[in-house]
């Protein structure tokens, strides 16, 4: 009897710990990455000052809890007697566990970077051959979210390496998120939904809005070029598994209108919110895009369901996304360089994707409207829409029963 009991509470341990990791990721993880904005130049006065902002600022109260060290933390060779990576000395006098302390004591969570390959794409240590040594260390460092990326890994099996990560993050006991980062070379989104919480689907994105950044040596994507590419795999993203388009680039230079595009479709995409901006500079019309309650509320809707853009003939685009309780999310993007005059009637169209049987019948129902950046109530879809809309701008509403 005692055997059996025995069994049966380790059967139940096992079956707990496994929920822990498999609920970490309900909705689209929100966070803060350093990359976009300091690459390797990091350290541990930047991560407490953004860390203190974030709170003050809004970001932690709207739903942005990860900040996250992306590639350049440690120092060039590991721990000549342990194997362990090094916390550089010079950015983090105080050593890594100290940093995630102070994140962690302003209700946040931390996060950090490493690679798949041999080396990180600066050049660091990677963590080939290191990945059950280097997910114990994070778990004494008591991280949160572990990005894990692709560079020097000529030769290496893709579901392989991820895989093998995944089993020794669970193994060290610790539930963080992991990221796979792999630019969407290798299809993630067919085979990670059981190996991590969000995979890249697309290249690096950059503060180009519609078009190519020449980056010398790479060249990377404009936003836009990032969102196309979500066309057909929608369909993967729900729940706990989610396609990651990559980081915003809000407050990086593109104009007000762009940057309000650009957070609207990613919130209609379901997609990781994960800033990537100098919050602690940022303008007031910045922190207003980025916890704008209405657009996260679309983002983190609990349906899980990934938006995506009709078929559409016109410079305008629209956007659509399924919410809880028959609500609606629509939004009318204009790619165009120059404004565009709005006309559209909702009781003219259906609009949806028959591949994922998802379909916004505005001809047979009618719908309350809330403008989702003014938070004004704008009629029902009873009514046509006959506005001006500027060019890289979106109307983007919440409809309703």
């Amino acid at each position: 009897m005692k055997k059996i009991c025995f069994a049966l509470l380790i059967l139940f341990s096992v079956k707990t710990f496994s929920q822990k990791f498999e609920s970490l990721a309900p909705t689209p993880p929100m966070g803060w990455n350093s990359w976009n904005t300091f690459q390797t130049k990091i350290s541990e006065q930047l991560v407490m000052e953004t860390a203190d902002m974030m709170v003050s600022s809004g970001m932690k109260d709207a739903g942005y809890v990860y900040l996250v060290l992306d590639d350049g933390w440690m120092a060039m060779e590991r721990d000549s007697k342990t194997g362990d990576l090094i916390a550089d000395p010079k950015k983090f006098p105080h050593g890594m566990k100290a940093v995630a302390d102070y994140v962690h004591s302003k209700g946040l969570k931390f996060g950090l970077y490493n690679c798949a390959g041999t080396k990180t794409c600066a050049g660091y240590p990677g963590t080939r051959g290191y990945e059950y040594q280097d997910a114990r260390l994070y778990a004494s460092f008591e991280i949160d979210f572990l990005k894990f990326d692709w560079c020097y890994a000529e030769g290496i099996n893709a579901k392989e390496a991820y895989t093998t990560m995944s089993k020794a993050l669970r193994a060290a006991g610790r539930p963080m998120i992991f990221s796979l980062c792999d630019w969407g070379s290798n299809k993630p989104w067919q085979w990670a939904a059981n190996v991590g919480q969000m995979w890249r689907t697309t290249g690096d994105i950059s503060n180009v809005f519609d078009g190519i950044k020449d980056m010398g040596t790479w060249k990377a994507n404009g936003v836009m070029m990032n969102a196309d590419s979500q066309d057909t795999i929608g369909q993967y993203a729900g729940p706990g598994h989610w396609n990651d388009p990559d980081m915003l680039e809000i407050g990086n230079g593109m104009t007000m209108n762009e940057d309000r595009a650009h957070f609207s479709i990613w919130c209609i995409m379901a997609a990781p919110l994960i800033a990537g901006n100098d919050i602690r500079k940022m303008t007031k019309e910045t922190n207003a895009i980025l916890t704008n309650k209405n657009a996260i509320a679309i983002d983190q809707d609990t349906m899980g369901v990934e938006g995506f853009k009709v078929p559409n003939k016109d410079s305008v685009e629209v956007w659509i996304k399924p919410l809880s309780n028959d609500n609606w999310a629509i939004c009318f993007f204009n790619r165009s360089s120059s404004q565009k005059q709005l006309q559209y009637s909702f009781k003219a169209n259906a609009v949806g994707s028959a591949a994922r049987k998802i379909q916004l019948q505005t001809n047979k129902n009618t719908y309350k409207i809330l403008n989702v950046w003014t938070n004004k109530d704008a009629g029902t879809t009873a009514k046509d829409l006959n506005v001006p809309l500027a060019s890289h701008d979106v109307l983007m509403l919440r409809l309703s029963k």
